[in-house]
């Protein structure tokens, strides 16, 4: 995890980095905060694990969680976009998912995730579908989630 954090700092050297985490819990937060020097491009991120704080501190339409739920592509989306708007950043990077013990009212079993990303060009929204216990699925998904900063 250590490289991969050292690669997607260096790619966004000069640019700024924000989260917006879920499932996670702020592992993105803490894996990149790990690496000396990293405050140069990671600014922070909101812990949104709950429908209020994507609501009221990320701008996710109480529309669009009541519709899709929270584990869908447009919460990610929309996740992303709040994040980089709302903390003044280049590049944001969400996720949203289940890592168990159940699924969720609309359908999603465990392991279903979905991973925004954000910049002043694009939103882009990836779906996952990750195995093994709740650990695993929030490693998979702080890993999933870092590949694809670098990817864009």
């Amino acid at each position: 995890m250590t490289s991969l954090c050292c690669k997607v700092l260096k790619a966004l050297a000069g640019k700024t980095l924000v989260t917006a985490e879920s499932l996670t819990g702020g592992g993105i937060g803490a894996a990149l905060t790990a690496i000396p020097g990293s405050s140069e491009v990671y600014k922070g991120g909101i812990i949104s694990y709950t429908d209020w704080v994507k609501a009221n501190l990320l701008g996710v339409p109480e529309e669009t969680l009541t519709q899709y739920g929270a584990v869908s592509a447009p919460v990610a989306e929309a996740m992303a976009s709040g994040a980089r708007k709302r903390l003044q950043a280049d590049i944001a990077v969400s996720v949203t998912g289940l890592a168990g013990p159940g699924g969720d009212d609309y359908g999603n079993p465990v392991g279903t995730v979905f991973i925004g990303y954000s910049d002043a060009n694009q939103t882009q929204v990836r779906h996952y579908r990750f195995s093994g216990t709740r650990e695993e699925v929030r490693q998979q998904t702080v890993k999933a989630a870092l590949e694809l900063v670098l990817e864009f």
